[in-house]
C-alpha cells in the first residue's frame, strides 16, 4: 500500500474513532448506530466495517485508548505523581486530576456507559488490577520504602495513594461529566484544599490526653 493510501486509511480510522467517542459518550452504546458513526465521520458504513468488524470492537478500542493514555507518563495525573505531589502537594494532585478528567471526559463517560449497558464487563479487569499498578508505581518511585515511614503507622502506602487518587478523580468526574460544580457547597479550589487537609491530617481531632475518644459525662 502506498504511503498516501496508508495515511488516508489512518485518517479514516481516526475520524471513525472521534465520531464514535462523541456519539457513544453522549447517546450511549445501544443508542448509537454504525450508520450514525459513519455519517458523523463523513464516511461510508463500508469504510467503518473495513476498520472495525462490529460496533463493540469500536467501543473496546476507545476504552483501550483511555487505558493507554492513563498509563502514559504524559497523563497529567501521572506527571503530578512523578513530580512527588503525593504526599507533599495534594492540592497540585487535585489540580492534575481536574486536568486529566477535562482532557479525557469523553473516554471517562464510556466507563459509565459500560457499567450501565454492559454491567462493567469491559472495565472489570482494568479496575481489578489497579492496586497492582499503583504498587508497581510506588516500587519504582520509592524503592527504599521511605514513603511508608512518613505515613501514619499502619497505613499502607498503596492504599493511601489509591484513596487520594480515587477521591480527586471522582470529584472531578462529578463536576465535569455530571455538570455539578461546587458539589461540596464551596468553590472547587477551596474544596480541593479541604479534601487535601483531611487526607493529610485526618478528619478527627486527636483525643485529649487521658481520654479514649469520648469525653466523660
Amino acid at each position: 500500500m502506498k504511503r498516501t493510501q496508508v495515511e488516508k486509511s489512518e485518517r479514516s480510522r481516526a475520524l471513525i474513532l472521534e465520531a464514535a467517542l462523541r456519539l457513544f459518550s453522549r447517546q450511549g452504546y445501544r443508542g448509537t448506530s454504525i450508520r450514525e458513526i459513519a455519517e458523523a465521520a463523513g464516511l461510508s458504513t463500508g469504510n467503518v466495517y473495513h476498520h472495525f468488524p462490529d460496533k463493540e470492537a469500536l467501543f473496546r478500542t476507545l476504552l483501550d485508548q483511555y487505558w493507554t493514555a492513563i498509563a502514559s507518563p504524559d497523563f497529567p495525573f501521572n506527571k503530578a505523581l512523578a513530580q512527588g505531589c503525593f504526599p507533599d502537594d495534594l492540592e497540585a494532585l487535585g489540580r492534575a486530576a481536574e486536568e486529566s478528567v477535562r482532557a479525557h471526559r469523553g473516554h471517562i463517560a464510556l466507563i459509565y456507559v459500560d457499567v450501565v449497558e454492559f454491567d462493567g464487563s469491559h472495565i472489570r479487569k482494568f479496575y481489578s488490577e489497579m492496586a497492582d499498578r499503583f504498587a508497581a508505581f510506588l516500587a519504582q518511585r520509592d524503592p527504599g520504602g521511605r514513603l511508608g515511614a512518613r505515613l501514619r503507622p499502619g497505613t499502607d502506602p498503596t492504599a493511601a495513594l489509591m484513596l487520594a487518587s480515587r477521591i480527586f478523580l471522582h470529584y472531578f468526574a462529578v463536576e465535569v461529566l455530571f455538570g455539578v460544580p461546587d458539589q461540596f457547597g464551596r468553590p472547587t479550589a477551596q474544596a480541593v484544599k479541604e479534601i487535601s487537609e483531611i487526607l493529610r491530617w485526618g478528619a478527627l481531632a486527636p483525643p485529649v490526653q487521658g481520654e479514649s475518644g469520648r469525653k466523660a459525662p
